[in-house]
């Protein structure tokens, strides 16, 4: 792999199916046989930290262009109201623009838009990201994403947070996405070699693993699912929807206290509970992983 960047995206269509537990305990075994970063992308709740026992490092803030309007130079055209996809940019009753911070998306349309260079670039902060040591495997550096409290847009923290996640040389880099398959989870699987989809043996855990399977292929990349609290329901529609997307349930992790407990411990419990059925699942997991990666 010398020269390659090989990106492993762990995902799944609901919050709370287990995906960050999945990607902590495969950065922590990867972590002994290669460089690795690991990226926590759920930006409005980002808690790999908290599962790898570890406090925030190294803040640097995510800024958006933020408008202002430079009444000498603006004619009440209308125009930057028009181009504004968001609300953001409201026309008064007089015709004068006023901007609302909070909607703006910083996309610069109105920028562009304004016959009058009226529209002045400034910025905003809409998050954070951090770059942090973990000391557990053989070392790894974990970037994350993080929103500031009451921000909408969360495109640009998980760009931003990607982007310094792969400015980062490593061998690999796994990708711990947002739940769901917004547009931020697009964002952040695109270059994957490979999505790992954790779902649940429940209706919901249904639903939403034929959304995600839908979206990684519509992107062509291939598609792994894991069966968390395996046990927990009957896996019968799971494994035809998994069939009829070409993948496959590469493992199953039971409903297990132990799993609880890492997680309440912030040790993952490949390390907590070496010899546990689940830590052993983990390892033949990231066996089948390497037989690929190289």
């Amino acid at each position: 792999m010398e020269g390659e960047r090989m990106i492993v995206s762990v995902s799944g269509g609901k919050g709370g199916t287990g995906k960050s537990t999945v990607a902590v305990n495969l950065a922590v075994l990867l972590s002994r046989g290669y460089d690795l970063v690991l990226a926590d992308l759920d930006v409005e709740d980002p808690n790999d930290h908290i599962l790898l026992g570890v406090e925030l490092e190294n803040e640097e803030p995510v800024n958006i262009m933020l408008p202002f309007v430079d009444y000498d130079k603006c004619t009440k055209c209308g125009i930057c109201g028009k181009v504004c996809d968001t609300g953001a940019m409201l026309i008064s009753p007089d015709g004068l623009p006023y901007v609302i911070p909070r909607l703006c998306s910083g996309c610069r349309a109105c920028l562009f838009a304004c016959p009058t260079n009226a529209i002045v670039e400034g910025k905003r902060t809409i998050g954070y990201t951090y770059d942090t040591e973990v000391k557990l495997g053989d070392g790894f550096r974990l970037i994350t994403g993080m929103l500031r409290e009451g921000e909408e847009h969360t495109p640009p923290a998980v760009l931003a947070a990607k982007e310094r996640a792969l400015s980062t040389r490593a061998e690999i880099h796994l990708v711990d996405t947002s739940a769901g398959t917004s547009n931020s989870v697009a964002t952040a699987i695109d270059g994957s070699r490979l999505v790992i989809a954790v779902t649940e043996p429940t209706p919901l855990g249904l639903h939403d693993l034929e959304l995600i399977l839908q979206l990684t292929q519509s992107m062509n990349i291939e598609t792994w699912v894991v069966m968390n609290r395996a046990g927990l329901g009957p896996e019968d529609r799971h494994e035809k929807v998994v069939k009829e997307y070409g993948s496959e349930i590469v493992a199953r992790i039971p409903y297990s206290r132990d799993v609880v407990e890492s997680y309440v411990r912030g040790v993952p419990i490949v390390l907590s509970k070496y010899h546990s059925k689940e830590a052993e699942i983990f390892r033949d997991l990231v066996s089948k992983l390497m037989e690929v990666l190289g």
